[in-house]
């Protein structure tokens, strides 16, 4: 059942994400078309032959590649916002770092109780995390086990609430990194378009056509600039919430760390 309802949520959150990336080109092509494209960015009010008045209309120049990678500029920033809305709320209510000295203190004086309340005032992924360490560690010292079977029984339960979190967490860090090296494709590709036509103008009989020169590399430099930009801001956000998540696991694993420590200490005086 709970796998079902972990399937369907997945499932869900695809379509979600797939609904996104469409909507982010639609809005990075209407932007283009009529943003960028209007006859006010133009001399004469031309889009086809007239001189970009401003840096709009330059843009505008960069060709059919540039809706693309504007829409691939907003998927950017749309997951970065989403991603740290969630990211956020799995560092819970309170401070992190005061939480986790809390933690780590009740636990060493074995104040369960006072670091399970802790946990549901904090709430967010670190502190279910912890919560379930917390009620493995009550179960174990109930039942009597020795100090290392709880310890692997209360690592394992650590784990598998770490597990559970994770996906959550990294959910959409695929599609940032994935502008990382689409962002550079796509300005390439850009550039190469732009160049082609800059060159085929060089080529053309009798005297080069200096505008059509000019409007080709245009368009090579604007892609460029545009996909070196998506991909400068992909690489930022990407290693910017791997590292949030990489300081919540190390903070779940500390937190663990404490418990079985805590436990076998408890143990080992009744000995």
């Amino acid at each position: 059942m709970a796998n079902a309802k972990k399937s369907n949520e997945s499932n869900a959150g695809g379509m979600m994400s797939g609904i996104i990336i469409v909507a982010c080109i639609i809005v990075g092509t209407l932007v283009w078309k009529f943003l960028m494209g209007a006859s006010s960015n133009f001399q004469g009010g031309n889009t086809e032959t007239g001189h970009p008045l401003n840096t709009l209309g330059q843009v505008y120049k960069g060709g059919v590649i540039v809706p693309v990678l504007l829409g691939m500029f907003l998927m950017v920033i749309v997951f970065s916002i989403e991603r740290y809305t969630v990211i956020s709320k799995a560092s819970g209510t309170g401070n992190l770092d005061a939480f986790m000295r809390k933690i780590q203190s009740d636990v060493s004086q074995g104040n369960i109780t006072d670091a399970l309340d802790a946990c549901d005032k904090q709430k967010g992924s670190v502190a279910n995390a912890i919560k379930s360490a917390l009620l493995k560690f009550q179960d174990v010292k109930k039942e009597g086990f020795n100090s290392e079977e709880a310890a692997e029984m209360i690592h394992k339960e650590i784990e598998e609430a770490t597990s559970l979190e994770m996906p959550m967490l990294e959910k959409n860090l695929t599609i940032i990194s994935t502008m990382v090296s689409l962002g550079t494709l796509g300005g390439l590709l850009g550039t190469v378009s732009g160049m082609i036509k800059a060159f085929g103008a060089l080529a053309s009989a009798g005297t080069p056509d200096q505008a059509a020169l000019a409007t080709g590399i245009s368009e090579a430099l604007i892609n460029t600039a545009t996909g070196i930009s998506t991909s400068a801001l992909a690489i930022v956000t990407y290693n910017f919430f791997t590292s949030k998540i990489d300081t919540l696991t190390y903070s779940i694993d500390e937190a663990g760390t404490t418990i079985v420590n805590t436990y076998r200490r408890m143990k080992g005086s009744l000995k």
